[in-house]
């Protein structure tokens, strides 16, 4: 499935909860930062006589913090701003920078996460990191004191900008993380959405697949019963002066067979009504083979029915398409081959069954051609099996099918 494209995707701007959330988080923290710089004044923790006044103070930590009561919605502008506000502050000797640091980096994660342009995102935050190193080294210049030995100034200069390189770069990295995730979570979203269309699509298909089954279904019954009644018909027309007794015995067949395409008709019908319902009188499988050698032979063949080696149980679908395949095959040679004899043999092999109908009639064409060969090659498909028709070489016609059946059937 295709992922979505990283520099195509923009994430999907804060719900409204969220927007509520940055409110009172702006809010909060321009609270907090009010209340520490009142306790540092009171404190005297820092003690300088370039501070701005109180009321400028006061004006540079609101606008450092609350910007943030609109982080998610502008989060370029909100740390732009921020880190502007942040330097022109730490400039005129603003006291208070716990609460004020925070926000700054909590805005470069903030920009990381929501920003829409990627691009521009990762170019205004590697810009206000610059500058935020800038401004530091410039304090360490100007600032730092003539009287502060070269080495303790070298030593906390190092360790200032390690720590804020630290921070600095989990900020970046975290807001980069994040964003990541959220967008894994859109593809996921976009997977699960493509994955029911698919689920749907390939239910459409087992509607048409089912709907194929019942057409091949009702082709292989009523092709090959009524088959075997129009044979019965003709012979019964044509010894219904000569031989009373034959024409008795055709028409009896004729009613057999109606009765069982209805029957076969009544259990299909009764199954598309109710799926997954029991079949009445069972479906049709190999060991109903007999009775199709059995109608041959009343519809006029000579037929030779044999199995070979050791009978295996086999599943209930493997079962049934070897009995529609020895149907069909079995029917051809009664509407098309002109036959005399049939040779039906079943072959138990090494991990496959084999099914071999063989006729002496004129033969046909090799491709197959009609509508039975093409259920034959679609059922023997199915069970990963293989098969081969076609004309023989002293005349007639032969249809071997082989289908693999599970290893548990053998043991």
């Amino acid at each position: 499935m295709p992922s979505v494209n990283p520099d195509e995707w923009r994430r999907p701007g804060p719900t409204t909860g969220q927007r509520r959330t940055d409110v009172w988080t702006g809010l909060a923290a321009a609270a907090v930062a009010l209340l520490n710089l009142f306790i540092v004044r009171h404190a005297g923790f820092v003690k300088s006589e370039d501070v701005a006044p109180l009321a400028e103070q006061i004006c540079w930590v609101l606008a450092i913090t609350l910007p943030l009561t609109v982080r998610r919605r502008y989060p370029d502008v909100v740390a732009v701003v921020i880190a502007a506000a942040f330097i022109g502050g730490q400039a005129r000797g603003s006291q208070e920078q716990q609460v004020t640091i925070g926000v700054l980096f909590a805005s470069i994660y903030t920009l990381g996460a929501w920003g829409r342009d990627r691009g521009r995102s990762r170019l205004l935050r590697l810009t206000i990191i610059g500058a935020m190193f800038a401004w530091l080294a410039a304090v360490f210049v100007i600032f730092g004191g003539d009287s502060v030995a070269p080495a303790v100034k070298a030593s906390a200069a190092f360790n200032t900008f390690v720590v804020n390189a630290a921070f600095f770069a989990f900020c970046h990295l975290m807001g980069d993380a994040v964003w990541r995730g959220v967008r894994h979570g859109y593809e996921l979203e976009e997977q699960t959405a493509e994955l029911r269309a698919a689920h749907a699509a390939a239910a459409e298909r087992a509607v048409l697949g089912e709907r194929v089954r019942i057409a091949r279904e009702l082709h292989d019954v009523v092709a090959h019963h009524v088959s075997v009644m129009g044979i019965q018909a003709s012979a019964c027309r044509r010894a219904m002066d000569k031989d009373p007794a034959r024409a008795r015995t055709a028409l009896t067949a004729v009613e057999e067979g109606a009765r069982t395409a209805v029957d076969e008709l009544r259990r299909m019908l009764g199954a598309l009504r109710a799926s997954g319902a029991p079949e009445a009188g069972g479906p049709a499988g190999i060991d109903r083979l007999p009775e199709i050698a059995e109608r041959a032979e009343e519809a006029g063949l000579a037929v030779r029915y044999a199995v070979y080696g050791d009978p295996v149980p086999l599943p209930e679908s493997l079962s049934q398409a070897a009995y529609r395949i020895v149907q069909e095959a079995v029917t051809n040679t009664l509407k098309h081959a002109r036959a005399s004899a049939v040779d039906v043999r079943v072959r138990y092999l090494s991990g496959q069954i084999e099914l071999d109908v063989t006729d002496d009639g004129r033969g046909g064409p090799a491709d197959g051609g009609g509508l039975g060969v093409i259920g034959m090659r679609e059922r023997v498909a199915v069970h990963d099996g293989t098969l081969e028709h076609g004309p023989q070489p002293n005349g007639g016609y032969r249809v071997r099918a082989r289908i693999p059946y599970p290893a548990k059937a053998a043991a």
